[in-house]
């Protein structure tokens, strides 16, 4: 089973949350999902309007420099193995984000399974940084992508749904930061201003990073 439950087989959409003036980077914001559910994502759906939510309060930010904000829908609810819907989605955002702004870095978001997505998706061309917030790990995850590439895990550790410990492990054994937010679960409601602070800080360090590189290359 790879989701495809109906015949007329549907499009993920990308949604545009752009900030006036010049932007410095692409915020690319993914939803999270299950593991098998050949379901089509609507717009309602709530992993969906808990990153569009997340994509306007990061808009509303003072971040140094302006920010082009996608926030992906998927085609399916599920990650799907073996044919991985979610990753040929985020896949499909990113060149779409790359060809609507092809000079400036781009930064992966996500959430849950969008997390999973985007630690496995940090090696793709024009991404420069990923923040993995309460993401889904499972034993043998692949951490070689990630060289190169800046990188945030954060979790609640009152979250019941995906495993604190398990990106706990993963960081450690990748080499990459790793954040606790005390008494927060996997909706990310409790602490709400603690987590948005994470995203912000770490999206301006890549930012920085980022125009560093440029500099010294």
């Amino acid at each position: 089973m790879t989701g495809v439950s109906e015949t007329e087989t549907p499009c993920p959409s990308l949604r545009w949350i752009t900030g006036p003036g010049r932007s410095a980077a692409v915020v690319l914001l993914l939803h999270g999902g299950r593991v098998m559910s050949g379901r089509r994502v609507s717009r309602c759906a709530l992993a969906h309007l808990r990153m569009l939510a997340l994509g306007r309060r990061i808009g509303r930010e003072r971040v140094s420099c302006g920010l082009a904000i996608g926030v992906l829908r998927n085609r399916y609810r599920g990650w799907n193995e073996p044919g991985r819907d979610a990753i040929a989605d985020a896949r499909w955002a990113i060149g779409e984000a790359r060809r609507r702004h092809p000079e400036i870095p781009l930064i992966l978001v996500g959430h849950s399974m969008g997390g999973r997505v985007a630690l496995r998706l940090a090696g793709a061309p024009g991404v420069r940084a990923v923040c993995a917030l309460a993401p889904w790990i499972e034993p043998g995850e692949p951490s070689t992508q990630l060289a190169g590439c800046r990188v945030l895990i954060a979790h609640g550790n009152r979250d019941s749904w995906t495993d604190p410990a398990a990106s706990q492990r993963y960081a450690q054994h990748a080499g990459v930061p790793w954040i606790v937010i005390p008494g927060s679960g996997h909706a990310m409601l409790r602490r709400g201003r603690w987590w948005l602070t994470v995203i912000r800080h770490f999206i301006e360090d890549a930012i920085t990073s980022a125009a560093e590189r440029l500099e010294c290359g």
